[in-house]
């Protein structure tokens, strides 16, 4: 296999969290005397990191929060999620066996995620996934999050790659900006949380149905001189 590294983003790759997220979302605007919203709503407004969640759910009626509503929303949020983390939260089918095909293959495995570290190492060990990843990049890691490339380069600098030498796993545009800014090759998977527009839709290599799919897609991979 070409890739020496394989990075996956964690929600809507790995786990459907939507369930605790939109938990902690109504929890929040409950406590802001705001009625609940749909689940599949809350959805399409992940992907961003936890601080857009909040300003997109605040702001669901059309009227954008004010400042001092979303810093004491992001506190309320972070209160329940804290509470609510990995309850209903699920691996997707085909995950345990792909990294492990992953795994077999040689490679290095690391999450890169915009979910912040508080959230993602106990999520993580909770739903048992933590052993298989050599490195964990958070999304306040580094300076920027995604869609900007800096951890996908932080993460190819722990694991001790290039970027050439790397495939990144994901499922929103984020994803496929951020690969496509590090020179990272990318795979998309049509079940997580695209902000709500289709996966066909994104500059990506390829998409496919699952993590056991993208371990077979990198074995058969030609480098990219090849297609050439």
């Amino acid at each position: 296999m070409q890739f020496s590294g394989i990075l996956f983003d964690l929600d809507g790759t790995l786990l459907d969290t939507i369930p605790d997220l939109a938990d902690a979302a109504n929890a929040m605007r409950q406590d802001m005397g705001l009625a609940p919203i749909a689940e599949s709503t809350i959805a399409a407004y992940v992907g961003k990191g936890v601080e857009q969640l909040v300003i997109r759910t605040l702001g669901h009626e059309g009227k954008p929060a004010s400042v001092d509503m979303v810093m004491r929303g992001l506190a309320r949020y972070q209160d329940h999620y804290r509470a609510l983390n990995g309850q209903r939260s699920r691996i997707y089918p085909g995950v345990v066996a792909g990294l492990q095909a992953f795994r077999d293959q040689g490679a290095r495995l690391a999450v890169v995620t915009n979910k912040s570290t508080e959230f993602t190492l106990p999520l993580l060990r909770q739903m048992g996934l933590d052993g298989y990843f050599d490195v964990v990049v958070c999304g306040d890691t580094c300076e920027r999050k995604k869609p900007d490339p800096m951890p996908l380069f932080h993460t190819c600098d722990l694991l001790g790659i290039t970027p050439a030498q790397a495939l990144f796993i994901g499922d929103s545009i984020n994803d496929a900006l951020a690969a496509n800014a590090a020179g990272i090759r990318v795979l998309t998977l049509p079940y997580g949380y695209n902000e709500g527009r289709p996966v066909q839709e994104l500059p990506v290599d390829a998409i496919v149905t699952s993590i056991v799919e993208a371990a077979q897609w990198a074995a058969d991979a030609t480098s990219p001189t090849e297609h050439a």
